[in-house]
């Protein structure tokens, strides 16, 4: 990556892919955050420089910079890639740790997070604004589709497949083949040993409706 990217959100995500971006020798411009008491104040060194629909900074990206969205509220992330794909035409960058592995069988989209020692095995597809914390697996041939965190040390198996929106908690296991439907949760340290359905939390081993 040539240009120096801009990221949207100061907190804890804006943390992590500060500190990727800076282990990619990739240049950070300055941090976006509607917080308007960290306006001005630094991260590493790095600005806060205003709000995240600041025009005068969002005119700068696609020339001078490029974008990344480091919010976990997926409608407020929604809300900023519309403004990005829309206003500027343009789609935010990846950040991946350097110690996070990646199959070159793998396709992997735009503006997704991958924390350190997460794995994306051979033919693993990962859509859009997606989160795969520290050491995640999405496993061969398993399908991620757009907005979906998949936490800490989850383990997604072969051939799994994930809808818009879906939550994995830390520590849980999605059984091979299994589906876990639109914007559905599944709580930390699950195993999941049947199709969830769109919007449900299940939780439990073996995981249950709650």
């Amino acid at each position: 990556m040539q240009n120096p990217v801009l990221i949207f959100g100061a907190g804890t995500l804006g943390k992590i892919a500060l500190d990727i971006f800076n282990r990619n020798n990739v240049l950070v411009y300055g941090f976006l955050d509607d917080d308007k008491k960290l306006h001005n104040t630094e991260l590493g060194e790095i600005v806060i420089l205003g709000d995240t629909d600041d025009d005068g900074f969002l005119k700068i990206i696609g020339q001078k910079t490029e974008a990344f969205v480091a919010i976990s509220n997926a409608k407020v992330k929604k809300k900023i890639v519309e403004i990005l794909t829309e206003r500027r035409k343009v789609m935010p960058v990846n950040a991946i740790h350097d110690r996070a592995i990646v199959s070159e069988t793998a396709i992997i989209g735009h503006g997704n997070l991958v924390m350190a020692n997460a794995a994306i095995n051979p033919f693993a597809k990962i859509g859009n604004h997606c989160i795969v914390q520290s050491g995640a697996v999405v496993d061969t041939d398993a399908k991620v589709a757009d907005y979906i965190t998949i936490a800490s040390g989850a383990m997604i198996n072969a051939g799994a497949e994930l809808a818009e929106g879906a939550f994995i908690g830390s520590g849980s296991i999605i059984v091979t083949g299994i589906k876990v439907g639109k914007n559905a949760r599944v709580g930390a340290g699950s195993v999941v040993i049947e199709d969830v359905p769109d919007n449900a939390t299940v939780f439990g081993n073996p995981a249950k409706k709650v």
